[in-house]
């Protein structure tokens, strides 16, 4: 039997998927929104590994906010797979913390990307423990702040300095 005989289909037996193109979500668009389905979750501090988070507190300081920190994913035609590394605030219970990360992912995932979520691993490095207000040392003003207060003190006019007093 050659390819003449075989019944093939027309544009009214294809359904609109078949005849429109494919669609192609990549890994990053999918860690992405992972990224801030977990930050969104009252509890989660931040998203990686300690060295991960030095580079993005340096990334934040130039205004690049790495939303894809701390999580993996592996994208496949209609399933994902996520992994999760993130430091837990004090006070949450743990197993509760991670059971409410994974609704979020399975859910923002599921809704946003319209991908089968197949498992959803979390790895919880550390805890945050917040130094209380009293105990925090005072900030030290930032070097423009104290030049611009420098500039900005009057100085009381000198009788006996000319340039002061105009004469």
């Amino acid at each position: 039997m050659d390819s003449y005989d075989q019944p093939s289909a027309t544009a009214a037996d294809a359904s609109p998927a078949d005849t429109q193109g494919r669609t192609v979500i990549s890994d990053t668009a999918v860690a992405k929104v992972v990224g801030v389905a977990v930050r969104s979750v009252a509890g989660v501090h931040a998203l990686g590994s300690g060295a991960s988070r030095s580079l993005g507190a340096i990334r934040e300081v130039v205004g690049a906010t790495d939303l894809t920190q701390g999580v993996r994913v592996e994208v496949g035609e209609t399933q994902v797979a996520v992994d999760i590394i993130l430091l837990a605030e004090y006070g949450y219970p743990l197993q509760n913390l991670a059971d409410t990360v994974r609704r979020a992912v399975y859910s923002a995932v599921e809704e946003l990307v319209g991908r089968h979520v197949i498992e959803v691993n979390i790895e919880i490095t550390d805890v945050f423990i917040p130094t209380p207000d009293a105990e925090k040392p005072a900030s030290r003003p930032r070097l423009t702040e104290r030049l611009g207060a420098a500039v900005k003190t009057p100085v009381a006019a000198d009788s006996n300095n000319p340039l002061e007093t105009g004469e």
